[in-house]
């Protein structure tokens, strides 16, 4: 029975590794943009700090209304997101003259504010889609979730003794030292970490296992969306002017019918037409899972249309799970947690792909496939968190005001990350290792000292980020430190 065990070890551990080696890269990207999201709003408010006016969500969502209805044409819909305690923006999306914009707006004066930027948005994005068109990016995704739930089984089935190693970290050890590392990382938050691969694999889904809502819908997609949300009122545009109706007495009776609770989101279709529809949405920040509740209204009248509440268990139960990844529940602490959980889950793939280049240079020289491994992962290591330093870099040094500043904000940590990735390739990983991480603690450390001390969240966030650039500058003088000579043990027992 015991040889049967071992057998059974020596299989998961050998998927283990080859399945976090794989898509281990994309693994490790979609971790770190994760986990930054989990303060998706502060990061929005770190990267617009002048943006500092507070407003009641009602007043400042009438606001946004007339500042859009005055500045945009050709519309076919406004989608506004309600300032909240922790964003003191309204987050808008709307098509204007053909072009489809995300702006956020002040919520005193309803315009678009003047550093624009995605802000935490741009790392929620790419946590699901990683900047790949759809739906490509979202295939990619779910089956990279796949494939970490798949690792994370077969490395807890591998391992013989998964909670001492927990408690053994041996130094100046190699492969020992980085095993140590890796199982100490994983098996301390290992719930969190199948909670959050699990549930995010299933948010997924409709991407993943398309057969089945192809099956009952076919091509006929308008009929699922509507099963999904049989509340949604929705008119053609009659093509008939007509000025919309004062936003704030519709939402007002909406946030009454709600009992109170506080309005998340407005959707308005067909702004200056005679079908304009006004739907508003509660918030969905107070509960794990959330059921949606929505009113409608006619844009041009004021009149109420229709009023649906969710409240069938399949839909609860899907929400419930797709509230656990996201995390909006969260309070202060849970969140803080969230993100640990996270930056733990991220270096446990970067301990694994270091450990996989690790245990084959002490076995032997390496061969021309794990050199080629090793630079990629110097370049997607090192240069991923560079990319993003340099997404917060390019909202400082960019002029306000110029056109599409949002987009060269991304476009920068893109090259910049592509940049990394090339000088991973072409120099020795003696040197690339310690020139990307210290670009990035010097990014850091720029950073958190270009932004003006001002109310809680900037302060946190450049204590955040002295924080990392210190952890940056210690991997710099550890990798600029001596080493001792790598024992290569089977050059060893063949001589």
């Amino acid at each position: 029975m015991s040889a049967v065990r071992d057998g059974v070890r020596q299989v998961m551990a050998w998927l283990h590794g080859w399945t976090g080696l794989l898509l281990g890269w994309v693994l490790f990207v979609m971790c770190l943009a994760g986990t930054l999201s989990v303060f998706k709003p502060e990061i929005g408010q770190w990267m617009r700090p002048e943006a500092t006016a507070k407003a009641d969500p009602v007043e400042a969502l009438a606001t946004a209304g007339r500042w859009l209805a005055a500045n945009t044409k050709d519309t076919t819909g406004w989608y506004l997101t309600a300032p909240d305690d922790r964003t003191n923006t309204i987050e808008a999306a709307y098509d204007s003259g053909g072009t489809f914009l995300y702006r956020a707006l002040d919520p005193v004066s309803g315009a678009s504010v003047a550093r624009e930027t995605m802000g935490g948005e741009f790392f929620y994005r790419l946590h699901f889609e990683l900047e790949l068109p759809y739906p490509w990016g979202r295939m990619l995704a779910s089956l990279a979730a796949a494939v970490m739930l798949t690792a994370l089984i077969t490395g807890i089935i591998a391992h013989r003794r998964i909670f001492r190693d927990y408690f053994t970290f041996r130094t100046g050890k190699g492969q020992r030292s980085w095993l140590d590392g890796h199982n100490a990382l994983g098996v301390l938050a290992l719930p969190f970490h199948l909670m959050i691969t699990f549930t995010g694999l299933i948010t997924l889904a409709s991407v993943s296992l398309p057969w089945g809502v192809d099956a009952a819908y076919g091509e006929n997609v308008a009929a699922m969306y509507a099963e999904i949300a049989p509340g949604v009122a929705q008119r053609a545009p009659t093509g008939t002017k007509a000025p919309l109706a004062p936003l704030a007495p519709m939402l007002h009776e909406a946030q009454r019918r709600f009992g109170g609770a506080p309005i998340g989101r407005v959707y308005v279709l067909n702004p200056g037409d005679s079908g304009a529809v006004v739907s508003v949405f509660r918030a969905d920040a107070s509960v794990v899972g959330y059921m949606p509740a929505e009113v409608s209204f006619d844009g041009a009248t004021g009149r109420m249309l229709a009023e649906w509440t969710e409240n069938r268990p399949a839909i609860q139960t899907y929400n419930t799970v797709y509230g656990l990844h996201m995390g909006r529940f969260a309070p202060a602490l849970t969140r803080w947690l969230y993100f640990l959980g996270g930056a733990m889950l991220t270096l446990t793939i970067a301990s694994g792909l270091v450990l996989w280049i690790v245990k084959r240079r002490e076995r032997a020289p390496l061969s021309l496939a794990n050199r080629i491994l090793e630079r990629l992962n110097v370049g997607v290591i090192a240069g991923v968190p560079l990319g993003c330093v340099a997404f917060l870099l390019a909202n400082r040094v960019l002029p306000l005001g110029i056109a599409g500043r949002a987009e060269a904000e991304v476009s920068i940590a893109l090259w910049t990350a592509a940049a990394a990735l090339v000088a991973g390739a072409v120099l020795p990983p003696r040197l690339a290792w310690p020139l990307l991480f210290g670009l990035t603690g010097a990014g850091c450390l720029v950073a958190a000292l270009s932004v003006p001390l001002g109310g809680t969240v900037l302060i946190l966030g450049n204590l955040m980020l002295l924080v990392t650039a210190a952890a940056f500058a210690a991997l710099v003088g550890r990798q600029l430190l001596p080493r001792r000579a790598t024992p290569v043990r089977r050059a060893r027992a063949a001589a």
